[in-house]
């Protein structure tokens, strides 16, 4: 007997400190593991990317964020990619030794990968990007000169570009608390709010898949730093595992016809989420439809913005783990109530429950 295929969407949100998806790709695992009880796994760049390291998941769609809240809101499908011909954009501030870096790292995607990346662009003049951090710890950024970033991601897309991979080069203080915090893995990426700035102007101006990768002079040695941070530490750029993702990135069905392989937001049938952060637009967007949210308990944040306080209807977990496990129930159509060592008796229906509240509001 065949069934539909589950849809599972993973939400960590960037720059709010999660103690998993707040580092260097540590979501990765989590990505892996959920890919290998659903059909399809829906997620962004903050989860797959691990700066040099990166993993193909046959089965994970590598969304955007910006395009990840237009897919979850109904106004933007999503269409799978066999392979999307990638767009170079650097930042014109990036010094010579650290650009020519990057073309290597390039150069190799399409040599040991076999990556189809077209001739670079560089900006006409330096992006200019600053950093900020909320009273609260999360952190975000500004572009100086969004038009310069505009003009050159058009200047690929008119050339041919299905997907656009930008390295801004970023201001940095390799004796700021901040950072140190970051390696010993504590505190929030500095950089990701950034980050997320630019991916989103992109996205939202062109409605093509983006991704980012900071340029940033190498650090000094320090022996001690976090496992958790250690990605970011192992060569001069990020580049890698942006460009592994856009090549299979879905494109965004923006407008009719649609084909019989888009996902639309109806499809989703789980989303998962750190349970102190729940606001975010595309889980409120989510919450509207039949899909499932899991909210996962050990995944803390800088935020406090629970489920609960939102009116939200969630199945609170421990773990990813035990997140695992209630959609494995969700899909065989198990109740997860009916693995518990107690089961309550059924009880009669309250004239009064939400449920005949409703039937009545729609008559």
């Amino acid at each position: 007997m065949s069934r539909r295929p589950y849809t599972a969407v993973l939400i960590v949100p960037t720059g709010i400190g999660a103690a998993i998806g707040g580092y260097a790709g540590d979501a990765l695992p989590v990505a892996r593991t959920i890919a290998q009880v659903v059909d399809t796994l829906i997620t962004h760049p903050n989860v797959m990317n691990g700066a040099q390291l990166y993993w193909p998941l046959p089965n994970a769609l590598y969304v955007e964020g910006y395009g990840l809240d237009q897919f979850a809101a109904g106004r933007w499908g999503l269409r799978p990619a066999h392979r999307n011909r990638i767009g170079l954009l650097l930042d014109a501030a990036i010094e010579r030794d650290l650009r020519w870096r990057h073309l290597q790292a390039a150069d190799a995607a399409r040599a040991t990968l076999g990556l189809d990346l077209m001739d670079y662009v560089v900006t006409d003049t330096p992006l200019g990007m600053t950093l900020r951090r909320a009273q609260s710890g999360a952190t975000w950024g500004t572009i100086d000169r969004p038009a310069t970033l505009l003009r050159g991601a058009e200047r690929l897309i008119q050339a041919g570009a299905e997907a656009i991979a930008i390295v801004a080069r970023f201001p940095e203080d390799p004796r700021s608390a901040a950072l140190q915090e970051y390696r010993q893995g504590q505190g929030v990426d500095p950089l990701a709010g950034a980050e997320a700035v630019i991916s989103h102007l992109i996205v939202r101006t062109f409605q093509v898949p983006c991704a980012h990768a900071p340029a940033l002079s190498p650090l000094p040695l320090d022996s001690t730093i976090s496992p958790k941070s250690a990605a970011e530490e192992i060569g001069y750029t990020f580049l890698p595992c942006v460009l592994a993702g856009l090549s299979r990135a879905p494109q965004f069905v923006t407008q009719a016809p649609a084909q019989a392989s888009d996902l639309w937001a109806e499809q989703v049938d789980a989303v998962i989420i750190p349970a102190t952060a729940a606001g975010g637009s595309g889980v409120l967007s989510l919450s509207g439809t039949r899909a499932q949210i899991i909210a996962v308990e050990e995944n803390g944040t800088t935020l406090n913005v629970t489920p609960e306080a939102l009116g939200l209807s969630v199945v609170r977990v421990r773990s990813y783990l035990e997140a695992v496990g209630v959609m494995v129930a969700h899909r065989a159509g198990i109740s997860a109530g009916a693995i518990a060592p107690h089961l309550p008796h059924l009880q009669p229906l309250s004239k009064n429950s939400p449920e005949m509240d409703d039937k009545h509001s729609r008559r």
